[in-house]
């Protein structure tokens, strides 16, 4: 693998994962390189070179190094052609407005509800600031149910795409975070989603990633914790 075109900085079951996901599915041949947690790698100067904010995921191209996990995603499906409505196609442009929704305010609100006490303020605020951010959270997902329900071409359980696979992860990490805060998330409240997630997870490229970064079988319908071969989630 040392000629493969792309290196990603992974750590296990972080959003890494869903840029491995989309190089598994395009067939791209990749290696990659641990940003051990643990040990903050992620605040080392050799990494903070490559992602000057210090978070993961990165992916080396040929072109240079790439981070934020939408941006990755947008540069790979044009890059191969594929994972997404092209430039220039009509489904464009409803595309992009659901890519960027899906990463800008889904995904940074389910930061912010993972990592509360980071965000909050005080300490006592972190209770209101969790409920308020979990209550967004629910309507995203509701008009993302509504979009889904709506069957375009580049969101459909049968046709994979960056954002089907982008959806799958998020869907998976809401199941499992926080530690002991999960039980407001119910997938069969958003049964559309769902049947997105339930045929992501029985692709070849699940099932490879599953393997690589020790995530278990039903990855995203029920999901359980990591157990890499190297590295940490956390």
């Amino acid at each position: 693998m040392e000629s493969a075109p792309y290196i990603l900085h992974y750590a296990p079951d972080n959003a890494s994962l869903i840029v491995r996901l989309v190089l598994e599915e395009l067939g791209q041949p990749f290696r990659t390189e641990l940003v051990d947690r643990k040990l903050r790698v992620q605040d080392s100067g050799e990494y903070r070179r490559i992602h000057p904010n210090g978070l993961i995921p990165a992916l080396d191209t040929p072109d240079g190094p790439i981070f934020e996990t939408g941006a990755i995603l947008l540069w790979l499906s044009e890059r191969h052609g594929a994972l997404a409505p092209q430039p220039g196609t009509p489904e464009r442009a409803a595309f992009l407005k659901w890519l960027f929704f899906t990463s800008n305010t889904l995904h940074a609100d389910i930061r912010l509800h993972f990592y509360p006490d980071r965000h909050a303020g005080a300490p006592d605020c972190v209770p209101a600031f969790s409920a308020a951010t979990r209550d967004r959270i629910i309507r995203h997902l509701g008009l993302m149910e509504v979009m889904a329900a709506e069957r375009p071409i580049w969101f459909r359980p049968e046709t994979p795409s960056i954002l089907t696979w982008y959806l799958s992860c998020l869907l998976r990490w809401l199941a499992l975070y926080p530690e002991g805060g999960t039980g407001w998330f119910d997938p069969a409240a958003w049964p559309s989603l769902n049947a997105i997630a339930a045929a992501m997870e029985l692709r070849p490229a699940a099932v490879k990633a599953a393997l690589a970064e020790g995530l278990g079988q039903t990855i995203f319908t029920k999901p359980s914790y990591a157990c890499p071969p190297e590295g940490s989630a956390t």
